[in-house]
Parts: C-alpha cells; sequence; structure tokens
C-alpha cells in the first residue's frame, strides 16, 4: 500500500450537522468526476442519516445517476431481505427508484459461504476496474465511506483478525463477526478500501467517545490503519470529542 496522509479530522455541532457535511463532501466528489463514478458504502447506524438526506428532495435530484456506480464495504451474510443487510438499507432509503438497476453492486449472499460471496465480489469489482491489480495514480473508487465500531473495527475488519492483514486479496470473508449482530460477514480489505480519492469516516455520538479517543490516541485499530491513498477525513460530531478536546475544531 502506498503511504498515507494523516486523518484530516472536521468536528460539527451534531449528527444532523455531520449528515449535512457528509452529503456535501459526496457531491463534492461526484462533481469532480465528469465520467463514471464509483462511491462505495458503509452500514451500521453511522450513515442512516446521510442516506436519507440523499433520498431526500433536496439532494436527490443533485446526484448525476445515470454517472454513479454504488458498492458497499461490507456485508453481512444475510439474505437481502434480511433487516440486518446493509445493501438492503442504502436501497430502501435511497437507491431504489434513483439508481438504474445495474448501477448498483450489492455483495451477493445468496451463494454457499463468505468466501464465495467474497470471490465473486472481488471479481466484480475486478471487472468494474479493468484490471486485476490496483494502481495507486487510479483509484477503484471516488469515495468510501467509514465508520467506526466499538472495538476499533471498520467495515468488517476486526482487531486481531486474519482480515486486517489481508494484503492481496481485494474481498475477504469474514466467519464470525467481534460485535453484534454475530453473523459471518464479506469485507473489502484494506488495500482496496484504500484505493479512494476520499475515505470518510463519519463518528457521532457520546457512545463513541470512548473508541474516538482510542483511535486519537493512535491505537493500531483497523478504523486508525484504514486509510485512502488520497485524503482521509474524520467527520466527528461534538458528543464523540473526548473532553479534553470537546471545544476544539
Amino acid at each position: 500500500m502506498a503511504a498515507a496522509a494523516e486523518p484530516k479530522l472536521i468536528v460539527v455541532a451534531d449528527a444532523e450537522a455531520l449528515a449535512q457535511a457528509a452529503a456535501e463532501r459526496v457531491m463534492a466528489r461526484m462533481s469532480a468526476n465528469p465520467g463514471r463514478i464509483a462511491i462505495c458504502l458503509t452500514g451500521g447506524s453511522s450513515p442512516k442519516k446521510l442516506y436519507q438526506l440523499l433520498g431526500g428532495d433536496a439532494w436527490r435530484g443533485k446526484i448525476p445517476w445515470a454517472r454513479v456506480h454504488w458498492f458497499i464495504g461490507d456485508e453481512r451474510f444475510v439474505l437481502a431481505s434480511d433487516p440486518l443487510n446493509n445493501m438492503a438499507v442504502a436501497r430502501a432509503a435511497f437507491l431504489d427508484g434513483n439508481a438504474p438497476p445495474g448501477h448498483i453492486h450489492p455483495i451477493p449472499t445468496t451463494l454457499e459461504n463468505p468466501d464465495l460471496a467474497a470471490d465473486a465480489y472481488a471479481r466484480g469489482l475486478k471487472a468494474f476496474y479493468g484490471s486485476e491489480s490496483l494502481d495507486p495514480a487510479r483509484p477503484l473508487f471516488d469515495l468510501a465511506l467509514m465508520g467506526a465500531g466499538p472495538d476499533g473495527h471498520t467495515a468488517s475488519l476486526f482487531p486481531g483478525y486474519p482480515a486486517v492483514e489481508e494484503i492481496t486479496r481485494w474481498v475477504v470473508g469474514v466467519p464470525k463477526a467481534n460485535v453484534a449482530p454475530f453473523v459471518p460477514r464479506v469485507s473489502l480489505t484494506l488495500p482496496a478500501l484504500a484505493s479512494c480519492r476520499e475515505m470518510l469516516f463519519e463518528i457521532a455520538g457520546h457512545d463513541k467517545q470512548p473508541i474516538l479517543t482510542r483511535l486519537l490516541n493512535g491505537e493500531n485499530l483497523p478504523a486508525l490503519r484504514a486509510r485512502s491513498n488520497g485524503e482521509t477525513v474524520w467527520l466527528v460530531d461534538r458528543a464523540a470529542l473526548p473532553e479534553g478536546i470537546r471545544g476544539g475544531r
């Protein structure tokens, strides 16, 4: 992996302001690319307000839907009809009815196991990218949305798990999650996630204060190791900030 710059910390007032700032950054990346655009979405609770914004009247008409392809950084190995399915949440919030169906790229979860699903998704990513290997000068994604779990995981890359150390494969199966829901996962690897012009973490709420403290202290957790080969941004609301820097920006 190419050497990556330190994350840029941006602090906003609250979760609503965070979603607004994230939407603006998503749109800025889309506007910067006059050709085919690739956005890597994330699951969990962090992006829900953003997805609602993107599907709302104020933002929906600004998105160049015909040029944007939507991928996902990780998936719970459950059917698309399951409420735990990450891409299903994004589809319901803003993709369905707006994005061309062929531009939505879910991780397949009807295959026999997560490893087969990972291989299938990797083949799709490589076909989209047009190469079997990632070129640091030509990012796979314009923007990769990310979150930080209470244990410091990001995507489905959990602390101490072999998937965190993977440097060759683009996508891996994760047989057991470290946090709830305790279902198998499929996750992009750190090198694949790094292949983006911007990696945008959304970290909001008082319950994220302990893990943000650990990350800001430099603890070697997956959410800290995840860095874009371009720009890495931590978008944080004041409730998530450690007490000592609550007044900073």
